[in-house]
């Protein structure tokens, strides 16, 4: 059997536990054979290449991200437990009254997080990927939400341990802290220093997703910040020109096979069975974003051909259409704002889309009306 670590004894409330301490990447002794990942690592790459190729049937790409990013980050939140929507992320960005909304500012704090990660990784000034855009992104996390006490930004500075209610019955126990910021260096040297040139992308970043969940080097929001890792790997290795996919729903329907794989590295040394479920989760997912943006072409095409035959249609109408794949939830003043025009224009070019079918009045009110495109909800949600 491999070894993939050590096993120091760390202190932590009064009981001494046995901290596992991972070896450097890649795994070595033996080696990753290729004939683990080879077969899993094509049906990946072509999976993600048929993914690239019908964003194009869509006239704007931002359409795609706004679904897409918003997706993973409600996915990747209820992993963790987050009780927030889809639906509930929506009505939160116009302005409706949301009742669960410290969920929903849970969300909306991993889409800051991430934007924070994309814009850094996209400007040729910003910060690559290693420990201090990670700690950034951990800040924002956890601003001001569940876990805002657990150092927000800053690694952590004690032991800490996973499952069981004290750390004598813990599932697992991380590194001492005292080892965290070497650790994570060893990560950052995997990242930019290629130490395994015969690797595939796609197989680092599941290697570095696990070794990143071992070290556990925050005292909350691990995993949400592990699996923003893999989107920010996947914009570093040019593995998805955007963020299309949400790997976090593949993850989260086969949550304890995710735990057990990262568990069995551990345990058994068993790099291959990990690396091997990753891959089979990037293509599944892949083609689960495939198929979504089929659908959502197909949806709009049809919207479209109907607002364009009718006669009452004009500028207004056709521009509140566009926009509303990324303001699927809105009011007349949402419109009025994102048309820049005057309140009556818009408000007419709402009772159109009304009146055409596409979308639909929620409060059955004849004041303060809320607007729904539900068909397109309807399919983000499925």
């Amino acid at each position: 059997m491999r070894r993939t670590g050590t096993y120091t004894t760390s202190t932590t409330l009064g009981e001494a536990v046995k901290a596992f301490v991972p070896l450097p990447l890649p795994p070595n002794k033996p080696a990753l054979a290729p004939a683990c990942f080879e077969a899993g690592n094509r049906a990946a790459g072509l999976a993600l290449a048929r993914l690239s190729g019908v964003s194009g049937l869509v006239p704007s790409v931002d359409w795609l991200l706004y679904s897409a990013v918003r997706k993973e980050a409600l996915l990747t939140s209820q992993i963790e437990g987050t009780q927030a929507t889809l639906v509930d992320l929506f009505d939160d960005e116009a302005g409706f009254a949301i009742g669960n909304s410290d969920d929903v500012e849970e969300v909306t704090n991993y889409l800051r997080a991430f934007r924070l990660v994309q814009d850094n990784l996209r400007d040729p000034a910003g910060l690559p990927i290693n420990v201090r855009l990670l700690c950034e992104a951990h800040r924002l996390l956890l601003d001001g939400v569940r876990g805002s006490g657990k150092q927000p930004g800053e690694l952590r500075r004690s032991q800490n341990w996973i499952g069981g209610t004290r750390p004598g019955k813990a599932a697992i126990v991380p590194p001492p802290a005292e080892r965290v910021a070497d650790l994570l260096a060893d990560v950052e040297r995997f990242i930019h220093d290629d130490p395994a040139p015969q690797l595939p992308p796609l197989v680092k970043v599941a290697l570095v997703h696990a070794q990143f969940e071992t070290i556990h080097p925050f005292l909350d929001g691990n995993g949400r910040i592990g699996r923003l890792l893999i989107a920010a790997l996947m914009e570093h290795w040019r593995l998805l020109p955007e963020p299309l996919m949400y790997l976090s729903g593949y993850l989260k329907q086969h949550q304890s096979a995710y735990y057990q794989h990262l568990s069995a590295i551990r345990t058994q040394g068993d790099w291959e069975g990990w690396v091997g479920f990753f891959l089979e989760g990037i293509a599944a997912a892949a083609s689960e974003a495939e198929r979504g943006i089929v659908a959502i072409a197909s949806l709009i095409a049809a919207d479209r051909r109907r607002l364009l035959a009718s006669p009452k249609s004009g500028p207004a109408s056709y521009r509140l259409f566009e926009a509303l794949p990324t303001m699927p939830r809105f009011t007349v003043e949402l419109a009025r704002q994102a048309l820049n025009t005057s309140f009556p224009t818009a408000n007419a070019a709402v009772r159109l889309l009304e009146d055409l079918g596409i979308v639909s009045e929620l409060t059955g009110q004849k004041k303060n009306r809320s607007y729904s495109y539900q068909t397109y909800i309807e399919l983000m949600t499925r």
